[in-house]
């Protein structure tokens, strides 16, 4: 065979083979996509912190009565509607009470203060009141622990406090001291924008969760604890204090919830 033919035959094995080639290309690149993708699912998760963070200095303004009711009202709806946003992006789902879990593991609505509306009492109570609100909105959830050691007397362990409902945590307190003012001591404020609610757990010991944590029902939050200014007085009997509070034209108003919560499922172990 002559040189000029096996030139042309060359040439043309390589026009054939080129479009084997080019794939070659793109599939490189598109292993490169698990990176692109972690990179904005770390930068959702970054700017979900950051939202949380400033709802929590919000929050504190407000607990620690450093803001008026008047500026805090518009900014609470606006910052509400933010983490909503944020909790779909980031793939939050809504859960109806029906799903729902009871709070404290291991335990069950026969827990609950048995007293009056089981303690539910709505007069004198404002959000925008912060640490110095009135009412008692909330129900009391109380565990065995006759020494007041926060442990089950019955397991000797620790008692888990579950998510009621699905949501993201946008405020809590990790640190409490004896003889501090703060009547919720360590608590956690989760908001499910599927029911409208921000849903309050005071009391606790250990904390599990961050600023920007994405919950579901039954996801474990903290455990039950003797922290806030009267829980931790030896007359109080160690319990998770729950509140639900249901956004109305810009407000958060307390919400019942004892009927959800003598249905919603409840976890076997602590």
């Amino acid at each position: 065979m002559n040189p000029e033919k096996v030139l042309a035959i060359c040439v043309l094995l390589c026009f054939c083979l080129s479009p084997s080639i080019l794939p070659a290309a793109t599939a490189t690149d598109l292993n490169e996509l698990p990176t692109v993708a972690k990179t904005a699912a770390l930068s959702r998760t970054t700017q979900t912190n950051q939202l949380c963070s400033e709802f929590n200095e919000f929050n504190n303004l407000i607990r620690d009565g450093l803001i008026s009711k008047s500026a805090a009202r518009p900014e609470l709806s606006i910052k509400l509607a933010g983490l909503r946003a944020e909790y779909y992006q980031r793939g939050g789902r809504d859960y109806p009470a029906a799903q729902w879990f009871f709070p404290v593991a291991g335990y069950g609505s026969w827990a609950i203060e048995k007293v009056r509306n089981h303690g539910f009492i709505t007069n004198g109570y404002d959000y925008f009141s912060g640490n110095r609100h009135g009412g008692h909105p909330a129900y009391d959830i109380f565990i065995r622990d006759h020494n007041q050691d926060s442990r089950d007397d019955l397991s000797g362990t620790e008692v888990g406090v579950l998510s009621m409902t699905g949501g993201i945590v946008l405020a809590l307190e990790k640190v409490w001291q004896n003889g501090s003012k703060l009547r919720g001591g360590k608590y956690i404020w989760v908001y499910d924008p599927a029911n409208n609610l921000l849903v309050y757990y005071a009391h606790n010991d250990k904390l599990f969760v961050e600023l920007g944590s994405i919950v579901k029902p039954g996801d474990l939050l903290s455990t039950v604890g003797r922290s806030g200014y009267n829980a931790a007085k030896r007359r109080s009997p160690t319990h998770l204090h729950l509140s639900a509070l249901k956004l109305k034209n810009g407000k958060p108003v307390p919400v019942p919830v004892y009927r959800e919560l003598r249905l919603a499922r409840c976890a076997i172990t602590q």
